[in-house]
């Protein structure tokens, strides 16, 4: 059987990645899907690196089984991970922003630091080295590849990590809310959450060594109808636009790109023309707030894998036969363009 090669743009969004969980589900279970390589940040680069690390030892059920073992993990490692507290077991609900517990941990996030915590201890890498005890199969040159974002405090600069350097340190850089998380050190550097720099970054899926097929998954939504009033919904929103701004400078590149050698162009160009397709459910994560990305409640993770796996069959049956063929993503919607551009 012909199977149809794809790259993975694996968005972060803290307990939102399980959205992403549900639409790896669903995509394991197509047997006519080739995953080439993945490129994720935060709980998208945790996402690729069990999926990419299951599929080498034991293929696409072993895939499954191991990423719903690892957020498992992250729901009984719970609030540790996130913040102590953060959710209340009441009416607020996932959307919990106004919570007491949700107001005070945001209060004191602005006084307080990690380092201020003498017994502070990074839970989330404990997680990820219990799951991933052994990084070999990521690092060799067997595909899927793995490609993991962080940015460097000091530089200001993202680093990449690929095969070769992935390590547990890799995948918490990549993670590292500096308010939550003390920096994480990698070969001398100081990293922080990937996400402000590449949320994730695509230009190691632009390789000519790998299909032109690239497939976002998109966790934070580009689009809300209303206007943020409240101070919370403004922080929301703040927040969103921020980890989703060099992405869509990412795609401005690729339309670009795209537009310097249209299909079927019979001149030759450095370039390589990129496929795009997307994979999305904004009615559902833009009804979340913020504080529900601190939600490890293992019933809320199941819901937000539903959605995922929902937004993944809804994908397999409208787009699927685009893949090898033509764009399927609305990249004019993305661009905020005109559609008579």
């Amino acid at each position: 059987m012909t199977k149809k090669k794809i790259c993975l743009a694996l968005q972060g969004g803290g307990a939102h990645g399980a959205f992403t969980w549900g639409v790896l589900d669903r995509l394991l279970e197509e047997e006519s899907l080739e995953i080439q390589a993945v490129s994720g940040t935060s709980a998208g680069a945790m996402n690729g690196a069990v999926m990419a690390d299951a599929l080498k030892r034991g293929g696409r059920q072993h895939a499954r089984e191991r990423l719903e073992r690892f957020w498992h993990s992250i729901s009984e490692a719970g609030d540790n991970i996130f913040k102590p507290g953060r959710m209340l077991p009441t009416a607020f609900g996932p959307n919990s922003d106004w919570s007491p517990m949700a107001v005070w941990a945001d209060m004191l996030s602005v006084v307080w630091s990690p380092y201020d915590n003498p017994f502070y201890v990074n839970l989330l890498a404990k997680v990820i080295g219990d799951e991933l005890p052994d990084f070999s199969a990521l690092n060799d040159d067997r595909t899927p590849y793995l490609f993991v974002c962080a940015t460097n405090v000091k530089t200001n600069q993202r680093k990449i990590f690929g095969p070769g350097e992935l390590g547990v340190d890799a995948l918490t850089a990549s993670a590292c809310l500096p308010t939550i998380f003390r920096s994480v050190e990698v070969d001398g550097d100081f990293y922080w959450d990937g996400g402000y720099l590449g949320n994730p970054a695509l230009s190691p899926l632009r390789s000519p060594d790998l299909t032109s097929d690239l497939l976002i998954v998109w966790v934070n939504p580009l689009n809300r109808h209303d206007v943020p009033t409240n101070a919370r919904d403004i922080l929301d929103r703040m927040n969103e636009v921020t980890f989703n701004a060099t992405l869509v400078q990412e795609i401005e590149a690729i339309d670009a790109v795209n537009d310097l050698k249209p299909s079927g162009a019979k001149f030759a160009t450095p370039y390589k023309r990129i496929r795009l397709h997307e994979i999305k459910d904004e009615p559902n994560l833009a009804g979340l707030g913020h504080a529900s990305k601190s939600n490890t409640d293992w019933s809320f993770l199941l819901e937000l894998r539903d959605f995922g796996r929902q937004a993944s069959k809804q994908w397999l049956r409208t787009s699927f036969d685009d893949v090898g063929r033509k764009t399927s993503a609305d990249m004019h919607r993305m661009l905020r363009c005109l559609e008579s551009r």
